[in-house]
């Protein structure tokens, strides 16, 4: 064992102390390969220390994990999940959102009920419920997920579930909040999908989300890449509605840059310090592994994006990639456990684990 795997390994160690841990993880950044990251790490990088794999289901693939901490002091997380024999892509017509609680963020996760599941013929999400996004807001908690209806991304669509805990019952909406556009020239006219909340200090919710041009899709040229991923905003003046889109919409596009079809997904944004801030997974800006950081002074225009987490690799080795991963070694889907209005841990979502399907990752921030 290389000496990078050593300090790596022992940072997961749940007998270490938090100080020694602390350290050791210390070290092993130091051990980071020449150039990773030279001058665009984050602060917010630099916080992250490795907690380990969580919610590993067997017979399912787990994706997505969203947490709040609930009044109860326990922190409910929110989570993706599709049965194991329909591969990595049954999450679009096979996903469930699922509901599991630990005492600690640290702890063990325990599956407690599908809270979400595919209603069917006749409804918008008829076919898959998917990409959980979990917020306490105006006293109540607000399941944010994508949802679709023929088992293809072109009826993917942002809708609202409200409790008044996060035990529920959750009411469940008979309309999603934002429609695709109806313009086939335009940025979002494919879809609506992958949303991310926060309510500005002026009162206003806003909804990011992202879409891209069904045009670019069907015409593409790489297989693996189809459109240009960019991320829009609507705006509403009470939680249910109605959104309507930012004028000048899309907020993030990186499709002009050099390189080839550069974007990103994934989207979390949160306002912290008078700033809004926002991670994200890179599609070609760093390279399709990492994550993204940026930060903007009014949701709207934002900075140079910098790096906010790396690749597994980083932090913890695991065996040769199986053929049928194709996402293996890359981390996707981040959301924060917010404590006291500031990110205190990171959810993540990457493939391999016990089962080799895909798993919940946790890093502790600071």
């Amino acid at each position: 064992m290389d000496r990078r795997s050593f300090f790596s390994l022992l940072a997961l160690s749940p007998i270490l102390s938090p100080f020694f841990a602390r350290k050791v993880q210390s070290i092993a950044q130091a051990q980071k390969k020449p150039g990773e990251g030279e001058g665009m790490e984050s602060d917010f990088c630099k916080k992250l220390r490795p907690i380990g794999r969580r919610l590993e289901t067997e017979g399912y693939y787990v994706w997505g994990t969203s947490p709040v901490e609930g009044p109860d002091g326990k922190i409910h997380v929110f989570y993706s999940r599709w049965p194991k024999e329909y591969g990595m892509g049954g999450w679009i017509h096979k996903s469930e959102i699922a509901h599991a609680v630990a005492s600690t963020p640290e702890s063990e996760f325990n599956y407690v009920s599908t809270v979400l599941a595919p209603r069917g013929e006749g409804f918008w999400d008829g076919s898959t419920c998917h990409n959980p996004h979990i917020k306490f807001v105006d006293g109540k908690y607000c399941l944010f997920y994508m949802g679709n209806a023929n088992r293809k991304t072109d009826t993917k669509r942002v809708g609202l579930a409200v409790a008044d805990s996060p035990w529920g019952p959750w009411k469940r909406p008979d309309h999603f909040l934002i429609d695709a556009s109806k313009d086939d020239k335009a940025w979002d006219s494919h879809c609506t999908s992958n949303p991310s909340f926060v309510k500005s200090p002026e009162g206003q919710y806003r909804l990011y989300y992202k879409s891209w041009n069904t045009e670019e899709y069907e015409n593409y040229t790489d297989p693996k890449v189809r459109g240009n991923r960019k991320y829009g905003l609507a705006i509403a003046e009470s939680l249910q509605g109605p959104y309507v889109k930012y004028a000048g919409n899309p907020v993030i596009d990186y499709s002009n840059r050099p390189g080839k079809n550069v974007q990103a997904e994934d989207a979390y944004v949160w306002f912290e310090e008078d700033k809004y801030k926002m991670v994200m997974r890179d599609m070609g800006i760093f390279n399709h592994q990492y994550g993204l950081y940026t930060e903007s002074k009014d949701g709207i225009n934002w900075r140079e994006p910098q790096i906010a987490y790396y690749q597994t690799d980083h932090y913890f080795r695991q065996p040769p990639a199986p053929r049928h991963l194709s996402k293996y070694g890359r981390f996707e889907r981040p959301q924060l456990l917010l404590q006291n209005g500031k990110p205190a841990y990171l959810f993540l979502t990457t493939q391999g684990g016990a089962y080799m399907t895909s798993s919940t990752f946790v890093f502790k921030i600071g």
